[in-house]
């Protein structure tokens, strides 16, 4: 009989197209797509102009026969790309190809550069971060990608002024170059970028050994918006001088972790950068009165960042009266911020969309209520540690701020009275209320009556919560991708039966949930297939029964922390099979034998790191952690003691006795 034909078949390719471009970015949605027949299998693969594999072996076959319009590949999942992959890449690609990433890529030398960027003459970005083993002969194979407009060569600390010129006198289209920890540069090579590359937007010098001796070529760039010397030591008030020259285009200026610029200095802002738009001075000179002069006459200043800086009370009312603009502010870590200079900024700021008070340990609640009596408008607000802040202060957020989308009150006093107040906040989407001991259920209850759009939550420690709370917010958050219920003891495997229905769940935290068990993670597995992040640390109770579950459902798992759980060989052997596995964290796991662990890591070919005890290195063979590293994968090599939080080792429900690891573990 024939086979009977599918009715979707007669939708043309455009309308496939249309329904694939309206799809969600999830890995899933497009496999799901493609299952439906033939032909929308056929027409995904022509589709696909985006790629992010695991493992860069099996890269020439799937170019080769399934995607063959490739024009984004993205390599930094795949720790080991050889010269031969990038020939096979490159043959398969051609002139498709416009970008690719291999900032976390090793193994390929200039060789397999060269291959890539002869046959592959589109390219306009290319990502060789951290590629320290880049020396002059590859910057001299990237300088023939004659279209290249965007560059990043972060943390090739082999690459001279010589490989740079050569890639300053080939890509003479660079619109961004990042060169940040190139500690072989100097100011002979970074001159070299500016005179040649004409076009250049953005330009990341941070933590260079320059000195102000190449300035004045950079400033002269025409078109230079985003300019970035954080931590170059060699940049002082002299240096900054040249702004008199003038850089009318720059926008953004980052000037972090630099100790020899301070307020004179940056007094020279208004004559040369009037159209600057941000400003990053974090872990800087004490902001004082001195940066009045210089920020008045910045009229298009939107975005400050002082984060770790000593910001007087002068300084505050400098803001305040000098950046009309003002619609972004970071204080994190900021000492010296008071009620009087807090309230005063905020009084003339009423614009501000983000405040960032993180760790300002004097303000109170007086100026808690002057933000939000006057920023009314914020969309994010992070005040994580404000210890003197009482109470009463978080009715008043969600009284006045009802547009807030992030809000971060970690290590706060908010109560369940705060949290009905500011539950009214409906677009919120991130809400961080970890080592919040005054919360309860009461509290997240109203939280999932009224805040549909919750993303992400944060109750790390937050002792008061029980299962009845996390259903409430399962029940009303169905978009939730991510929760951290770490160390709250009181949670139970009906949390994550309820927490199941959120289908959209990516990350998941439970560690030190002692009364969570392998039925809980079970249904974990069933309900969230897109989870990707598990931390099950000291889930004592969490054995092979659950683990397998999870390693025949979900097919998207990238990292895992199993730590302490009674986990034996049978339970990680099954886990490995998953081929998005990337990253492992296995300390004192109940059960493994040395054996068991080998197996393992020979079967997970994704891996590319793995966290064990000290023990485990002089039993397992040097051949063996030889291979395994040389497939990509990074050992973390831990001496850390057995610890058990309030539940005996010896009341584990199943297994042998616990390994002794060298005198190391707690009887």
């Amino acid at each position: 009989m024939a086979d009977l034909l599918c009715p979707f078949d007669i939708f043309s390719d455009e309308i496939l197209f249309a329904i694939l471009d309206s799809l969600s970015e999830s890995p899933s949605d497009k496999k799901s797509f493609s299952l439906v027949s033939k032909s929308f299998l056929a027409v995904e693969s022509r589709h696909r102009r985006s790629l992010r594999p695991l493992r860069s072996d099996l890269l020439p076959l799937i170019l080769a026969r399934r995607y063959r319009a490739i024009q984004h590949l993205d390599l930094s999942l795949c720790p080991v790309v050889t010269d031969n992959s990038l020939s096979a890449i490159s043959a398969a690609c051609r002139s498709s190809l416009l970008s690719v990433d291999l900032s976390r890529s090793q193994l390929f030398t200039h060789a397999g550069l060269a291959s890539l960027i002869s046959n592959c003459g589109s390219l306009v970005e290319i990502d060789l971060s951290n590629a320290e083993g880049l020396t002059d002969v590859g910057a001299a194979a990237v300088s023939r990608a004659r279209n290249l407009e965007r560059l990043r060569l972060a943390r090739c600390k082999s690459l001279t002024d010589l490989g740079i010129g050569c890639i300053a006198v080939g890509c003479r289209k660079l619109k961004l170059i990042c060169l940040r920890w190139c500690l072989g540069l100097t100011d002979l090579g970074v001159g070299l970028i500016a005179v040649k590359c004409r076009e250049i937007r953005s330009l990341d010098l941070s933590y260079m050994q320059i000195t102000k001796k190449c300035l004045p070529s950079i400033l002269q760039l025409q078109h230079l918006e985003d300019l970035v010397l954080e931590g170059c030591l060699g940049i002082d008030d002299e240096g900054l001088t040249t702004l008199k020259q003038g850089c009318k285009s720059l926008e953004t200026l980052n000037l972090s972790n630099c100790p020899n610029v301070s307020h004179n200095g940056l007094s020279l802002l208004a004559n040369g950068a009037a159209c600057l738009r941000q400003l990053i001075l974090a872990n800087g000179t004490p902001i004082t009165h001195g940066l009045f002069d210089s920020l008045q006459k910045l009229p298009k200043l939107q975005c400050i960042k002082l984060d770790g800086c000593h910001v007087m009370c002068s300084g505050l009312k400098a803001i305040g009266d000098g950046c009309m603009s003002l619609k972004e502010l970071s204080l994190s870590k900021c000492s010296g911020v008071t009620d009087e200079g807090l309230s005063f900024l905020v009084m003339k700021h009423k614009e501000l969309t983000k405040l960032d008070i993180t760790c300002c340990r004097k303000i109170t609640h007086v100026s808690i209520a002057s933000i939000t009596a006057s920023c009314t408008r914020l969309t994010s607000l992070r005040m994580e540690s404000c210890s003197l802040v009482s109470k009463e202060a978080f009715v008043l957020i969600g009284q006045r701020c009802r547009l807030l989308e992030e809000l971060d009150l970690t290590d706060s006093e908010v109560d369940n009275e705060g949290l009905k107040s500011i539950s009214r906040c409906s677009e919120l989407s991130s809400l961080k209320v970890g080592i919040c001991l005054n919360i309860t259920d009461e509290g997240l209850f109203h939280v999932g009556l009224s805040c549909p759009r919750l993303k992400e939550l944060d109750l790390y420690r937050s002792v008061g919560v029980t299962d009845t709370g996390i259903a409430a917010i399962a029940h009303g958050c169905p978009k939730l991708q991510m929760i951290n219920l770490a160390y709250c003891k009181e949670i139970t495997d009906d949390s994550l039966r309820s927490l199941s229905k959120c289908s959209r769940l990516t990350t998941l935290e439970i560690r030190g949930c002692a009364r969570i068990s392998s039925s809980g993670l079970s249904a974990i597995a069933v309900g969230c297939k897109e989870i990707a992040k598990l931390d099950v640390k000291k889930c004592y109770n969490i054995n092979d029964a659950g683990i397998l579950q999870l390693a025949r459902l979900s097919q998207n798992l990238k990292q895992i922390n199993l730590s302490y759980c009674s986990v034996t060989d049978v339970g990680l052997l099954a886990l490995v099979s998953i081929s998005c596995l990337q990253n492992m964290t296995i300390l004192h796991l109940r059960g493994l034998t040395v054996n068991g662990l080998a197996a393992a890591l020979l079967a997970c070919g994704g891996l590319t790191k793995v966290k064990l005890h000290m023990f485990f290195r002089s039993l397992l063979s040097p051949r063996l952690i030889d291979h395994i590293e040389a497939r990509g994968c990074l050992f973390q090599w831990r001496e850390k003691p057995f610890q058990v939080d309030d539940v005996d080792p010896k009341e584990w429900k199943c297994g042998a006795q616990l390994p002794r690891l060298g005198g190391t573990q707690e009887e």
